[in-house]
């Protein structure tokens, strides 16, 4: 299994602490696309994956 930063991410991070900021605005952008991110998220439990998909508002 590979390792995944995402958990740990600086700008995941920018985007809790202030969504509307730039770096927060990227990061959403980006994890819209992003294969790592779509890695990361199937790597991830059933609830933690709802979690995250309602936490950050993503498309299932």
């Amino acid at each position: 299994m590979t390792d995944h930063n995402c958990k740990h991410c600086s700008f995941r991070a920018k985007y809790d602490n202030n969504p509307k900021s730039f770096l927060g605005r990227v990061w959403r952008w980006h994890a819209g696309w992003c294969p790592g991110w779509k890695a990361y998220l199937t790597s991830l439990t059933d609830s933690e994956r709802n979690e995250l998909i309602e936490k950050y508002n993503l498309k299932r």
